[in-house]
C-alpha cells in the first residue's frame, strides 16, 4: 500500500520535498484529496496522468497559497475575477484564466487557459508553500471513479502509484471546485461544485451554466462520464424509492427513508435534508455503497438549489457511464 502519514509538519517537509524532486503526493484539501505534482514540471505532471490513468485532454486544476502567485501563472486577472477571490479565496472555486507560458502544456492540455484555485485547508496551504512552488492537483483517485474524501480512500484506489498520502482527515466540503471562466463581460459556469452558484452571481451577477457533459473538456469534471461507482447508479425521485428495488440493491437517500425494505444496504445524507452535510457525505456514502458487493445503487434526487446542483451534477455523470454501456 501507499506510504499513508499523518499530516505535520514534518510529514509535509517531507512530502514538499518529494513534490520538488518530481515527484506526486496526495494531500488535503477541504473539497476532496489531490494528487500532486510541481506544476512547472511536465514531466512530474505525466506521473499524474499515468498513476490515475487520465486522458490527456482532461487539463489540471494549478493550486496556489498566495494571489501574488497567479503573477506567474497568468497573462490578466479580469477586474470581477477579482471580485470572487476577494469574497472566496482560498475556498472551493476554481477560475480560469489566460495562462502564461511558463505553464507546461500538458497541465492545460494544450489549452490558451489554465485554471487555478487556492485551498481553504491548512495542510494544503502549508504544503505550497513549503515546496515553493504551484502544485498541480486533481483529485487522487482512478479517472472517472468516485472522489476521495479520505486518506484510506487514496490508499485503496491508487496504493503504491503514489509517493507518499498526506492524511489530514474527512474533507470539509466533501465536492470538488466550483469552476468559473470570466471572459470579459460574461461568466461561465463550467462545473457546479464546493461553492454554490448563487452565492457567486450575488458578487458578479447571472452567470451562463456550460456545465454539460462534453467530448473535449474545458475544464476538469466535464467528461462524458465521471465519478462513478463499479456498482451500476440510478436515480430516482423519492417517491420511487420503494417502488425501485430490484434484487441485491442499496439505497442512497438525501433524508432518512420511510421504508427501507428490501434494500441490502442505506446511506443516508443528511438526516435534517441539509444539502451542506449531504455535499459532505455524498463521495464518502458511494464509496461505502460501492464496497457492499451490490447490484445496482438507487439514488434519491435532491433539491437542486445551492449545493444540490453539485450533488445531481455528479450523480447525473455517475449514472451516464452505465446509460452508455
Amino acid at each position: 500500500m501507499a506510504n499513508v502519514i499523518k499530516a505535520d509538519a514534518e510529514s509535509i517537509e517531507r512530502a514538499a520535498g518529494l513534490l520538488r524532486a518530481g515527484g506526486i503526493v496526495a494531500f488535503p484539501t477541504e473539497t476532496v484529496y489531490g494528487l500532486g505534482a510541481d506544476a512547472l514540471n511536465p514531466v512530474a505532471c505525466a506521473r499524474i496522468f499515468e498513476a490515475k490513468n487520465r486522458p490527456s485532454f482532461d487539463p489540471l486544476i494549478v493550486h496556489i497559497a498566495r494571489t501574488r502567485e497567479l503573477e506567474n501563472l497568468t497573462e490578466t486577472v479580469p477586474k470581477r475575477a477579482r471580485s470572487l477571490i476577494e469574497s472566496f479565496w482560498p475556498g472551493p472555486l476554481t477560475l480560469v484564466f489566460e495562462k502564461k507560458y511558463t505553464v507546461p502544456d500538458i497541465v492545460t492540455a494544450g489549452l490558451p487557459t489554465v485554471a487555478v484555485r487556492m485551498p481553504a485547508h491548512i495542510v494544503a496551504l502549508a504544503l505550497i508553500e513549503r515546496t515553493g512552488r504551484p502544485i498541480a492537483a486533481p483529485s487522487a483517485n482512478p479517472f472517472g471513479y468516485i472522489s476521495p474524501t479520505r486518506a484510506d480512500h487514496v490508499a485503496l484506489q491508487l496504493g503504491d502509484a503514489v509517493d507518499m498520502i498526506l492524511d489530514g482527515g474527512d474533507c470539509a466540503v466533501g465536492l470538488e471546485s466550483t469552476i468559473i471562466r470570466i471572459d470579459g463581460e460574461r461568466a461561465v459556469l463550467l462545473r457546479p461544485g464546493g461553492l454554490a452558484l448563487e452565492e457567486i452571481e450575488k458578487i458578479i451577477g447571472e452567470v451562463e451554466d456550460a456545465s454539460g457533459p462534453s467530448p473535449s473538456p474545458k475544464a476538469p469534471g466535464q467528461s462524458l462520464s465521471h465519478y462513478s461507482p463499479r456498482t451500476p447508479v440510478r436515480i430516482v425521485r423519492n417517491n420511487d424509492i420503494a417502488g425501485r428495488i430490484s434484487g441485491n440493491a442499496g439505497l442512497l437517500s438525501f433524508r432518512p427513508p420511510p421504508d427501507t425494505a428490501g434494500y441490502a444496504h442505506i446511506e443516508v445524507l443528511s438526516a435534517s435534508g441539509d444539502l451542506r452535510e449531504a455535499a459532505a457525505r455524498l463521495f464518502s456514502c458511494l464509496h461505502e455503497l460501492d464496497s457492499r458487493g451490490l447490484d445496482i445503487i438507487i439514488a434519491e434526487s435532491v433539491p437542486e438549489t445551492g449545493l444540490g446542483r453539485a450533488i445531481m451534477n455528479r450523480l447525473r455523470r455517475a449514472e451516464s457511464h452505465y446509460n452508455k454501456c
